[in-house]
C-alpha cells in the first residue's frame, strides 16, 4: 500500500466531520436565531383578537396552562404597530385551564364564529428545555469528540492540533527492528572511518574524556544525491546501539510563528531524556539556510528564528552531554556559516561519489539478493558505470533483475545487465519511431564518425558500443568508457573534443551537408572549451588566468573581466572549436575507408561492439588508465604472492637447520650426563 492512501483517507475523513460540523452550527444558528415577532397578552386582548377573527392558528399547552396564536397580517399590524412584519407574529398568554379554554372555544366558535385551526400540545418542560439548549449542547460534544479524535490521529501535525508544536522525529529504538551496520554500507572507506569514530564516542566516552577531550556536538554529511548519506547515518545508529531520532529539515517548517522554534525545543528535550542518543535531521538546508539572504516582506522570519533556536539548543548555555547531532545536505555552500563553525558541527564528513573500486564493493552489496549466473563480471559493470551513485547502482542491479524475469529467465545474466546501464543511461529503445533509409544512413555515419575518431585518437575515451536504435530523445547513441582521472590535461581534453565534434565532421566529410543532431554534441565541446579558457587558463592568449569563484556565489550582472577580454575570450574559444572541428575532418579523410566499413556494418547491424571496431581499424596502441590501473593491480597481487612464497620457503629452509640443531644438542646431553656419572 502507498504510504500516501492513509493519508488522503484521513484527510477525506476529517472534511467530511467538518462538513457536519458547519450543517450542525447552521442548524443551530436557525433555532437560536428566530426572527419570529412574538408578543404577550392579557386574557382581555387575547379574547378580544379571537373574537374578531385575527387568529388564523392556535396552539393549546394544556399542562401548562398556556396558549400560543398566530395572527394574520392585519392584526399582527394593529398589534405590534408596524408596517413590517417578519416571519409568522404570534402572541401567549395564560389560560385558566385546559377543560375551562375549552368550553370557551365552543363558545367563540358558536356565538362569534370562531374558526382558526387549534392545537393541542402535551409536552413536558424538559421537553422545551431540550429544544432549547439541545443544539448548544450538542455542538460542545461534537467538538470535544472531535478534537480527541484528531489528536488520537495525529491530525493538525504530530499529536494533533493541540500538540502542533511537538518534534515529528521518528525514533528507531535500539531494540527495533530495522538494522542497517557498516557491512551494508560499501565503500565510502574514508567516510566510515569518520563516523566510526562517533560510534565508538557513544560507546566508550571514558575513552576520550580522560585524556581530557570533549565529545563531538555533531557531524555534517555533504555530498550529490544518492551517494549515502542517509544509510551512513543508520549505519552509525545500528552500530552504537543508542535511540535514533530521525527527521527531515522541512518538519520544522511550519506555517504558524513559533512553532518551528517550539519543535526544536521539543527534539532536544526528548534526546536528552534518551541521552546517550543520535539526532539525523535530514536536509538540513531546509532550515539552516544562511541569514539575511534575500529579504522578502519578513517572510524568513520563522525560518530565522527557527534556525536561531537550532543553535541556541547546539552550543548553548544548557549541555547537551550524550547527545550527537549528524546532519546531510548537497548543498553545504547555502549554509549559515555560525551553524558550520566548530562546537555545532565539529567535522565535515564529505561523501563524494564512488571510485572504481568503490562501485565493485558497492555491486557485490546490491548483487547479493539477486540470482545472477557466472557470465555476470562484478569488474566490468564497475567500469561501465562511471558517476553513477549508490541509488544509481541499485538502480541498475534492480532494472537488470526486471528485464530478466520480462524474459522469463531464471537467472540474471550479463546481458540484462547491460541492457539495464543502457536504459538508465541512454533511455528506453524506441525501434517503433519511424526513419527514413536516408536518415538512418545519417545516423549510421555521424556515430561511426565517433567511434573512428575515439579509437584513433590516443586520449579520447575507449569504445564500448555504438547504436543507430533511437534511444530517449537521441536517434542513435555511443557508449564509452570514461577515464576517471585525478588530472586532465590540454591534451587530453584536445582528444576527447575532437572525439566528440567527429559526428559533426563525418557528416560534412562524406555527406556534403550537416544536420541538427550533433546539437548536444556542439553544446557540450563549446562548455568544455570555455571552461579551458575561463577557468583552467589553458589558452594562447590568456594562460594561467582563471575567472572561477570557488564560493559559490554568482557575479549576477557584472563579470570579474572587462568587455575586450569578454572578446578575446570568445575568439579563443571558437578558435579551439575550430581547430578540433579541422583536425576531426583531417582524421577521417585519412581513413575514409575504414570509416565507411564500419558504417556498413553499423547499418546492417544496428549494433557495434568495440570487437567490430578493432577488427576493422586494428588494435590500439595505446593503454587505457583503468587497463593500466587493472595490470598495476595485477602486478602488485602477483608480486605479493612471489614476495609471501619466498618468505615460506625462507621460514621453511629456517626451521630445518633448527631441527638440525635440535638434533645434535640432543645427542651432546648423553654425553654431558654420562661424563657428570
Amino acid at each position: 500500500m502507498s504510504p500516501l492512501g492513509p493519508k488522503k483517507k484521513g484527510i477525506r475523513f476529517n472534511l467530511y466531520w467538518m462538513y457536519s460540523l458547519i450543517a450542525l452550527v447552521l442548524i443551530g444558528l436557525y433555532y437560536m436565531n428566530d426572527n419570529t415577532m412574538s408578543k404577550e397578552v392579557n386574557w382581555t386582548e387575547f379574547e378580544k383578537i379571537a373574537k374578531e377573527g385575527g387568529i388564523t392558528r392556535l396552539t393549546v399547552f394544556a399542562k401548562k396552562d398556556y396558549a400560543e396564536a398566530q395572527l394574520n397580517d392585519s392584526t399582527a399590524k394593529a398589534v405590534f404597530k408596524t408596517d413590517k412584519i417578519n416571519g409568522k407574529p404570534v402572541i401567549y398568554t395564560n389560560i385558566p385551564s385546559g377543560d375551562s379554554f375549552a368550553k370557551t372555544l365552543d363558545t367563540w366558535k358558536k356565538e362569534d364564529g370562531f374558526n382558526a385551526e387549534v392545537y393541542y400540545e402535551n409536552s413536558s418542560d424538559l421537553t422545551n428545555i431540550l429544544w432549547s439548549v439541545g443544539p448548544f449542547i450538542l455542538l460542545i460534544v461534537f467538538w470535544i469528540y472531535l478534537a480527541r479524535r484528531m489528536t488520537n490521529q495525529g491530525g493538525g501535525g504530530s499529536g494533533g492540533v493541540f500538540n502542533v508544536g511537538k518534534a515529528k522525529a521518528q525514533l528507531f529504538d535500539k531494540d527495533g527492528a530495522v538494522k542497517v551496520t557498516f557491512n551494508d554500507v560499501a565503500g565510502l572507506s574514508e567516510a566510515k572511518q569518520e563516523v566510526e569514530e562517533i560510534v565508538e564516542f557513544l560507546k566508550n566516552p571514558n575513552r576520550y574524556t580522560d585524556l581530557g577531550g570533549k565529545i563531538p556536538k555533531g557531524a555534517l554529511l555533504v555530498g550529490p544525491p544518492g551517494t549515502g548519506k542517509t544509510l551512513l547515518a543508520k549505519a552509525v545508529a545500528g552500530e552504537a546501539n543508542v535511540p535514533f531520532f530521525s527527521l527531515s529539515g522541512s518538519d520544522f517548517v511550519e506555517m504558524f510563528v513559533g512553532v518551528g522554534a517550539s519543535r526544536v525545543r521539543d527534539l532536544f528535550r526528548q534526546a536528552k531524556e534518551k541521552a546517550p542518543c543520535i539526532v539525523f535531521i535530514d536536509e538540513i538546508d531546509a532550515v539552516g539556510r544562511a541569514r539575511g539572504k534575500n529579504p522578502n516582506m519578513g517572510s524568513n522570519d520563522e525560518r530565522e528564528n527557527t534556525l536561531n533556536q537550532l543553535l541556541t539548543e547546539m552550543d548553548g548555555f544548557g549541555s547537551n552531554s550524550g547527545v550527537i547531532i549528524l546532519a546531510a545536505t548537497n548543498r553545504a555552500d547555502i549554509l549559515d556559516k555560525a551553524l558550520l563553525r566548530a562546537g555545532r558541527f565539529d567535522r565535515q564528513i564529505y561523501v563524494e561519489l564512488p571510485e572504481l573500486n568503490d562501485r565493485k564493493e558497492i555491486f557485490k552489496v546490491h548483487l547479493r539478493n539477486v540470482k545472477i549466473d557466472d557470465s555476470v563480471d562484478v569488474d566490468l559493470l564497475a567500469r561501465q558505470t562511471p558517476g553513477f551513485s549508490g541509488a544509481d547502482i541499485a538502480n541498475v542491479c534492480n532494472e537488470a533483475a526486471l528485464i530478466a524475469a520480462r524474459k522469463n529467465k531464471k537467472s540474471v545474466q550479463r546481458q540484462d545487465f547491460m541492457d539495464a546501464v543502457d536504459r538508465i543511461v541512454g533511455g528506453l529503445e524506441k525501434r517503433s519511431k519511424i526513419t527514413t533509409q536516408e536518415e538512418k544512413r545519417s545516423i549510421a555515419i555521424h556515430e561511426a564518425g565517433h567511434a573512428s575518431i575515439s579509437w584513433l585518437l590516443r586520449y579520447a575515451n575507449p569504445l564500448i558500443k555504438v547504436t543507430i536504435v533511437p534511444r530517449g530523445r537521441a536517434l542513435g547513441a555511443a557508449w564509452y568508457l570514461p577515464e576517471e582521472r585525478q588530472i586532465t590535461t590540454r591534451e587530453q581534453m584536445l582528444d576527447e573534443m575532437c572525439a566528440t565534434l567527429g559526428g559533426r565532421a563525418a557528416e560534412e566529410v562524406f555527406l556534403g551537408r550537416i544536420s541538427t543532431g550533433a546539437s548536444n554534441d556542439l553544446e557540450r565541446v563549446t562548455k568544455q572549451a570555455y571552461a579551458m579558457v575561463v577557468y583552467f587558463g589553458m589558452s594562447e592568449k590568456l594562460p594561467n588566468l582563471s575567472y572561477y569563484d570557488s564560493t559559490g556565489q554568482e557575479y549576477g550582472f557584472t563579470k570579474p573581466y572587462s568587455e575586450d577580454t569578454a572578446k578575446l575570450i570568445d575568439e579563443e574559444v571558437s578558435k579551439i572549436v575550430s581547430e578540433q572541428y579541422e583536425r576531426a575532418k583531417k582524421i577521417l579523410k585519412e581513413n575514409a575507408d575504414k570509416h565507411a566499413q564500419l558504417a556498413e556494418v553499423l547499418i546492417s547491424r544496428e549494433v557495434i561492439f568495440s570487437e567490430d571496431v578493432e577488427h576493422i581499424f586494428g588494435k590500439r596502441p595505446w593503454v587505457s588508465r583503468s587497463e593500466e590501473i587493472l595490470q598495476d593491480e595485477e602486478s602488485a597481487k602477483q608480486e605479493g604472492e612471489k614476495a609471501e612464497k619466498e618468505t615460506q620457503e625462507k621460514d621453511l629452509s629456517t626451521g630445518n637447520d633448527n631441527t638440525h640443531e635440535r638434533e645434535n644438542k640432543t645427542e651432546e646431553k648423553p654425553e654431558k650426563d654420562s661424563e657428570n656419572t
